[in-house]
């Protein structure tokens, strides 16, 4: 079956656009056309230039999603039926990019679906989002499932944001290097050069070498510029590929001091998607293919998927994770005492707080190197050009005495 970008009106005039999922156009048009709808137009999802050239796929706020789900929580246990859950916040939601999919998802609970076949259809929700609720509707508690999808996704944007501020400072002072090393090349360096011409003073092999890279950097600095934007472009169009980002994957790892972050950090993620999936009812195998879906790195989301296989042969999940050669042994220690205890789930999210708290504590110990090393090659090049443009005016203060 195909995803087509479906836009109809319904017998009150107004207008709906979701994704639905059927072998054919005619199929889909046939389909809604006896259901009474007006259909405007079907499109093949992710068709066109811009699609493809921009990925073909919108993103969700998640802070504001996750807003939503607390709200339809709390009207499905004060007694409302979904349905009308569903009519009351698709007016009411405080991300309106939100509002037609909810709408969607409304229409096809109406028109008979299950909730969660309603949210899959409109190819916007994560996968895990989808699972839950199926396991939700499948066990009867709906509402404990979206609980604890939203206490998962809480504690990881919770997780990600320290990251990002650890990683802030850093930044803005690798950009401020840049800065400052841009404007000593291209309008400091070439200031002393003309002082130097006019006066056909004999510099030294530093200076020349300094000045001749500061006046190419003036006179070329808008096609560097232009190269650098359209390299990156470029870096950006060939990271979409499964391929290259495996390559990525692959050099994030041998990093030396971040890889070791980078991989526990993922397998932090890896370990409490599993525990949730897992206490929400969901089967291993199924949580398994779910984790590996909502992976954003194709290096362990592949180790994953063969472990999934591993373990629907009926190999334990330690060891179906541990032929990977990929994941660190204490978490394979963890996992393994958690099976052999039954108690997989509680261990999972044990393995989760460990590596989270982990990756905090080297992450401010990387930084805590990393900001000294920035400042002391800071200050290796501003010495560098200040000795290197300086040391003729002393030469020539000596001649002249």
């Amino acid at each position: 079956m195909a995803d087509f970008v479906l836009k109809y009106a319904d017998g009150r005039g107004q207008i709906h656009q979701q994704v639905a999922s059927a072998t054919s156009e005619k199929e889909l048009r046939d389909k809604y056309a006896q259901q009474g709808f007006l259909i405007y137009s079907i499109k093949p999802r992710g068709a066109g230039v811009a699609s493809t050239f921009l990925g073909g796929k919108k993103k969700l706020n998640l802070e504001k999603f996750l807003i939503f789900n607390q709200q339809f929580v709390t009207l499905i246990r004060a007694g409302l039926p979904i349905l009308k859950a569903l009519d009351l916040l698709a007016e009411r939601l405080t991300d309106p990019k939100l509002g037609p999919y909810v709408k969607s998802v409304r229409d096809e609970v109406r028109n008979g679906s299950l909730l969660s076949d309603a949210f899959r259809l409109q190819g916007i929700f994560p996968k895990m989002y989808v699972t839950s609720v199926m396991a939700g509707e499948k066990s009867g508690s709906l509402t404990e499932v979206l609980d604890r999808y939203v206490t998962y996704q809480k504690m990881s944007l919770a997780v990600k944001k320290k990251v990002m501020v650890s990683l802030m400072y850093p930044v803005v002072l690798i950009v401020l290097v840049a800065l400052l090393m841009v404007f000593l090349v291209t309008y400091v360096v070439p200031t002393f050069a003309n002082l130097y011409n006019s006066m056909q003073a004999k510099l030294p092999l530093m200076t020349v070498y300094l000045i001749a890279i500061g006046t190419a950097s003036q006179k070329y600095i808008v096609f560097g510029v232009a190269g650098m934007v359209g390299g990156i472009a470029l870096f950006r169009w060939w990271a979409r590929k499964d391929s290259a980002r495996l390559k990525i994957d692959y050099m994030k790892l041998r990093t030396p001091l971040m890889g070791e972050i980078w991989l526990k950090y993922q397998v932090a993620q890896l370990a409490r998607i599993l525990s949730t999936l897992l206490v929400g009812g969901i089967p291993l195998v199924q949580a398994m293919e779910t984790a590996a879906d909502s992976l954003n790195t194709p290096l362990l989301k592949r180790a994953v998927e063969a472990a999934g296989k591993s373990v629907r042969e009926g190999q334990p999940l330690s060891g179906s994770l541990a032929q990977s050669k990929l994941f660190p042994p204490l978490a394979i220690d963890m996992i393994e005492v958690g099976e052999s205890t039954g108690a997989l789930p509680s261990m999972l999210n044990s393995v989760a707080e460990f590596f989270e708290e982990d990756v905090n504590t080297k992450m401010a110990a990387a930084l805590s190197l990393i900001e000294p090393a920035i400042m002391i090659v800071m200050g290796g090049v501003v010495a560098f050009v200040l000795i290197a443009l300086y040391l003729p005016i002393f030469s020539l203060a000596d001649t002249i005495r």
